[in-house]
């Protein structure tokens, strides 16, 4: 029996680790059953930790914030892709909440340490790494590991503590505080888009080395290993799978040139003349093997030798970034800066975005540098100068809206970004529905909480009607709510179709309790509304709806390229559909939940802290 009580014995270890950099102190405590019942775990708790332990307007790289990894109820059980957990803090590149999942054996293996979250604030006097094992946490010098690439810190540390334990850590993008540094784990996985590195790095924590050998609380363990066996049954018999496992993601790359989405010269254009040769089927021809999180069978992560003959994994957001969008149109060499993002420790999505900006104004003359399109060497150079913060790098490592803020003249209107976080890889000139996904993500212009884009381009490409926002916010439950806060991968439901119900059941086996589809939705609400409120809290008298429109590229400047040609979104329209996606979820003009949604939501607690900032509508 777990911690948790009578009303929720499984599913839930029932404890945090609460961990003091500045003291070297770690403490493991208990947390009662309505925090999992309501809440669930993940994205879920991570933003009632960092809601209810942080102080308002607390420095995101101050040793009060809090870095918190936290798993769901589903985490480390033997199902279909449960290897992953949530990486959440006070994000440097926002200002408002920041995180991302990580498929890694690190997951696993805080969940077995008997660990739910980790919670860790202060900051270490040198650097150090935590080594998270069972009942015990030791604070390890990490002077020898300072400056090292995420690639070298795990090698090193398995070499210690063996393959079997769960390493995540930063590169030297995180230890100088690149706003857009992530943290990394086996080589390829890489979480927290908006900084979670730079957190990390400000915290002088190097690495998080996790090992558990308890076993996980399953009320019906029985039927729990029948059906996980079914559920990966099931996968295998999917339409798509044999695709998939052939290209994973890449085949993005070729959809999104057919229907002009490919995010190109910054997002200048959504055709790029060189697409075949950085897409699945180019791919195909130099791939040397799979990768996947831990307790995956559609492993999408594609190994290829790149330009430096040296494995790189590579997915569709990367090379769209690092190809596309910076007009390079060799896979091999796209791959090689891929690997390199990663050794640093730097989000490829928000790099991609950055390069493609610093091209940009240097071909308009805003900036000294000389840089051109398609130019391996330059990007190459680049990269290393942000994540080192040399020269034109450092004003780079605040990210584009803080670099488009320096240089000034219209380089806002180009800066291709939401609340801060870079768009990741759809050109939204013709897709107002993906726009608005973007515009209310729950972390910035990020894909994951609702990837409208394809169900858009098959329906009612054009319009800004009420069929999209219900989709976009059906997505953002499922996705942004449901897979973030059980916390298991998506991929299995969103790309191959296994059905919904699987995840009813997979918790029912686990926990013993009955959740409906519907009750799900609710918790995804909970926690959205919860965000939103973090989000509003740190900005006060500052939010306005403005925050939630989209890049003025893609109002401004039509596009002059392939069969879409001149197609650009409508400002007035958009802001028509944004106040009615307002109206669907509960909150005022400004884009604030009401109080009575709060109230609705058994967020009353939240109502009265928030109007102190803001005032709320009733």
């Amino acid at each position: 029996m777990n911690r948790l009580g009578e009303l929720c014995v499984f599913g839930w270890n029932g404890v945090f680790l609460q961990v003091d950099l500045s003291r070297n102190k770690a403490v493991a405590e208990s947390y009662d059953a309505s925090l999992a019942l309501n809440f669930f775990g993940g994205r879920g708790f991570a933003a009632k930790i960092l809601w209810d332990r942080l102080k308002p307007g607390t420095d995101p790289l101050s040793p009060e914030n809090k870095l918190v990894f936290a798993a769901g109820p589903l985490t480390g059980i033997g199902l279909p892709n449960s290897g992953k957990f949530v990486v959440a803090a006070k994000s440097p590149l926002t200002g408002g909440y920041g995180d991302g999942n990580i498929g890694s054996a690190a997951a696993v293996q805080m969940r077995r340490a008997g660990y739910d979250a980790v919670i860790i604030e202060g900051k270490a006097e040198t650097p150090v790494i935590l080594h998270v094992k069972d009942k015990t946490a030791e604070f390890i010098d990490a002077k020898d590991f300072w400056g090292l690439s995420t690639f070298e810190t795990e090698d090193q540390l398995k070499s210690i503590y063996g393959h079997s334990a769960g390493i995540v850590s930063i590169g030297p993008a995180g230890e100088n505080r690149v706003k857009f540094a992530t943290v990394i784990s086996q080589e390829g996985r890489s979480g927290g888009r908006p900084g979670m590195g730079a957190v990390m790095g400000s915290k002088n924590l190097k690495a998080v080395v996790f090992e558990g050998s308890e076993s996980l609380p399953i009320a019906q363990p029985k039927e729990m290993k029948e059906l996980s066996a079914a559920g990966y049954r099931e996968v295998l018999t999917l339409p798509l799978y044999t695709f998939w496992k052939r290209q994973g993601t890449m085949s993005t790359i070729e959809w999104s040139q057919e229907n002009s989405v490919l995010p190109t010269f910054n997002f200048r254009e959504a055709v790029f003349d060189k697409a075949d040769k950085i897409g699945g089927f180019a791919m195909e021809k130099i791939k040397v093997s799979n990768r996947g999180c831990p307790q995956c069978n559609m492993t999408c992560g594609n190994v290829v030798r790149d330009s430096d003959r040296k494995e790189a994994e590579l997915d569709y957001e990367n090379v769209a970034m690092l190809g596309a969008n910076i007009g390079l149109g060799n896979l091999r060499q796209a791959a090689a800066l891929n690997r390199i993002a990663d050794e640093l420790g730097l989000d490829t999505i928000s790099l991609g975005n950055v390069l493609g900006f610093t091209i940009e104004a240097s071909q308009k003359q805003l900036i000294s540098e000389k840089l051109d399109w398609g130019k391996f060497a330059e990007a190459k150079e680049l990269i290393k100068d942000i994540a080192y913060r040399r020269g034109l790098g450092a004003t780079l490592a605040e990210g584009v809206q803080a670099a488009a803020a320096k240089i000034g003249n219209d380089a806002g209107d180009w800066a291709m970004h939401v609340k801060g976080l870079e768009v990741s890889a759809y050109n939204c000139h013709a897709a107002p529905g993906m726009a608005l996904a973007y515009g209310t993500s729950a972390i910035g212009a990020h894909h994951k909480d609702a990837w409208l884009i394809s169900w858009e381009v098959h329906t009612d490409r054009g319009s800004y009607g009420e069929e999209k926002i219900n989709k976009i916010i059906e997505m953002q439950h499922i996705r942004g709510g449901v897979f973030e806060s059980l916390t298991v991968c998506r991929f299995p439901s969103i790309s191959l179709g296994l059905e919904l119900q699987w995840y009813t059941r997979f918790l029912r086996a686990t926990t013993g309790l009955d959740f409906t589809l519907n009750a799900l939705a609710e918790m995804s609400e909970r926690i959205w509304n919860l965000i939103r409120a973090f989000w509003i809290r740190e900005y006060g008298s500052k939010w306005s709806q403005e925050m939630d429109v989209p890049p003025a590229r893609w109002f401004k400047e039509p596009l002059t390229e392939g069969a879409l040609k001149g197609a650009k979104l409508d400002l007035t329209r958009y802001n028509i559909m944004l106040r009615q996606y307002y109206q669907k979820r509960g909150w005022d003009e400004r884009g604030i939940p009401k109080k009575s949604t709060l109230k609705r939501l058994g967020l009353e607690d939240v109502a009265k802290q928030l109007n102190k900032h803001v005032n709320l509508a009733e």
